[in-house]
């Protein structure tokens, strides 16, 4: 069997779509199992070992310029390495118009079908082109997370029972990782609203240092770096990480022996690598992207932001497999 997953973006959903990867690779071992995905993102994808390809694209730089000599080239190479091989089951985890092209564009076998979601869920977007490519439609429960929502696609799109245990499959990163005593904070986030106050940080960090933990600073832009770099110089022995290529970050993260951080990518990808966590929530969305029922990860929310106290409480928690985990 052929199959061919399209989860394009962004690096948090590539990262909550990995556990549905693992169900489909549990379930059929011997098939064919690709992957369309957003180029910078196509590392990670990778590193979980379950794809037989990666299919890269870039749907996001083709868009700003698609008239462009460039632009058309890169097209046409994309579209032969997607239907080099064709499909018995394509998969639109995304739900958008980009993903809908993509899985339309990808080639069938002549009983092959295309599969989607039947309509939005709560938190997501959603876009009606899916609904017209799709041979067959999967109806999801509203309220629903995100990683549960891929899993539960998969598993009825396949005709399997969706696996009682989650694995987001990247243990082989984990493995290779040798435990530092040091900490990752994870303060960077594409919104502005996600942020954590940088004298919170400053205090998280100090609490961290009594406990003789070092603090590791990544960062994925200028602005983040900069944050980086204000924090480095208020905690004596915080380290700013250089800026990584994804597959780098996550292997330097694994390394890691746990980490706090906010709604983002690398977050997700810090629950996926099964660290001691804290995400910390100014919005209350856990429910949908937070981690899923381990006693050594956690959200916390508040509002207008969770205070030091309630991030600290929840790490030391978190660090003894004491949360107490819906």
């Amino acid at each position: 069997m052929n199959i061919l997953i399209v989860k394009l973006s962004s690096l948090g959903d590539v990262v909550h779509t990995l556990p549905a990867l693992m169900d489909v690779r549990q379930a059929y071992p011997e098939a064919r199992i690709d992957w369309v995905v957003e180029r910078a993102f196509a590392p990670l994808v990778e590193a979980s070992e379950a794809a037989n390809k990666v299919i890269p694209c870039e749907l996001r730089s083709w868009r700003k310029k698609p008239f462009a000599s460039d632009t058309r080239q890169a097209l046409r190479a994309f579209k032969a390495d997607l239907q080099a091989e064709a499909y018995d089951c394509v998969i639109d985890l995304q739900g958008l118009t980009k993903s809908a092209w993509v899985a339309w564009l990808a080639r069938l076998t002549p009983s092959g079908q295309r599969v989607a979601m039947a309509h939005r869920t709560d938190g997501s977007s959603y876009e009606r082109p899916t609904r017209w490519v799709a041979d067959r439609l999967i109806a999801m429960t509203p309220h629903v997370h995100a990683m549960t929502r891929a899993r539960e696609v998969c598993a009825q799109a396949l005709y399997y029972p969706m696996p009682a245990t989650l694995n987001p499959g990247l243990d082989i990163l984990r493995a290779a990782a040798r435990q530092q005593p040091c900490v990752a904070l994870i303060h960077g986030t594409s919104r502005e609203d996600k942020l954590w106050p940088l004298d919170h940080w400053i205090a998280l960090g100090r609490r961290l240092a009594t406990q003789g933990y070092s603090v590791a600073l990544p960062h994925g832009s200028d602005a983040e770096l900069a944050r980086s770099q204000e924090l480095a110089a208020a905690l004596p022995g915080a380290v700013v990480w250089p800026r990584l290529p994804i597959d780098a970050l996550a292997a330097r993260l694994a390394t890691c022996a746990g980490a706090v951080g906010v709604d983002s990518g690398l977050s997700h990808i810090a629950v996926a690598l099964n660290l001691p966590h804290v995400q910390i929530y100014n919005v209350d969305t856990a429910w949908r992207t937070g981690p899923q029922g381990a006693a050594h990860q956690c959200s916390v929310y508040a509002q207008p932001t969770p205070s030091i106290d309630a991030v600290w409480q929840a790490w030391t928690a978190c660090l003894d497999g004491a949360w107490a985990c819906d």
